[in-house]
């Protein structure tokens, strides 16, 4: 690959840039990247968290310098990034749209042209990939989202948007897993707990898996929140190759 830069970030973090347009294929090679370095398993690197375009890498620096980490990264960077076949997994997550927990469907249908239906149907249709957590933990930015949904941010953001809230930002959608202020246009809401630190798995994908949104009737979600809270509720998978 080409125009990958490193950079410090603080005293003990590097950022590996990959200078190109957010695609699945980019987001392929930062993935075989951060397994190249897991099997470099270089002495003083402590972690990474891979994004959009770029990874931090946090390392110890009693243990590696900055200029010999830069280079090791660099090095790995540009060689062949082609990510040998593995298995994502395909989340379903169910979603109530719409009403009081939904508000700003109204929204998105008028800046699209479209009606409420027709959003749901166009919002449920895709195989989201989930390029990236973030923001608060289990936050997937996710991409795919239909051309047509793209609607902007909220001028007025709000100071508590809501546990499971399905918003949509611009040309992405994503999901709050826990409540916090926002300014996504709101247009559904899961009764799943996407995260949860005693669980065995915290969370319930990871970054390179895909979302499906499941639309389901008000008595479904009132019966998925009980087994929520009852802890016997399962999450749909299916990998995928």
């Amino acid at each position: 690959m080409t125009n990958i830069t490193c950079q410090p970030a603080g005293d003990t973090a590097i950022r590996v840039t990959f200078h190109e347009k957010v695609s699945p294929e980019l987001n392929r090679n930062i993935k075989s990247f951060c397994k190249k370095l897991k099997e470099q398993a270089v002495k003083g690197v402590i972690e990474w968290v891979p994004a959009y375009h770029s990874v931090i890498v946090y390392y110890h620096p009693y243990h590696i310098s900055y200029e010999n980490l830069r280079d090791i990264l660099l090095n790995l960077a540009n060689k062949d990034l082609q990510l040998d076949e593995e298995s994502s997994t395909l989340v379903k997550i169910p979603v109530l749209y719409g009403g009081k927990i939904g508000p700003d469907i109204v929204q998105v249908a008028e800046n699209s042209g479209l009606s409420e239906q027709n959003v749901i149907e166009k919002h449920s249709s895709v195989d989201y990939l989930i390029y990236m957590i973030g923001f608060l933990p289990g936050f997937p930015y996710l991409g795919g989202l239909p051309e047509t949904l793209a609607t902007p941010r909220l001028n007025n953001p709000r100071s508590h948007v809501p546990e499971g809230s399905i918003g949509i930002a611009g040309n992405q959608t994503g999901i709050y897993p826990l409540a916090s202020p926002g300014g996504w246009n709101l247009i559904g809401k899961t009764p799943v707990q996407l995260f949860n630190p005693d669980r065995e798995e915290p969370f319930l994908y990871r970054a390179g898996d895909r979302i499906r949104f499941v639309p389901i009737s008000k008595r479904d979600y009132d019966k998925i929140k009980k087994q929520v809270v009852h802890n016997t509720f399962q999450i749909e998978k299916e990998v995928i190759g």
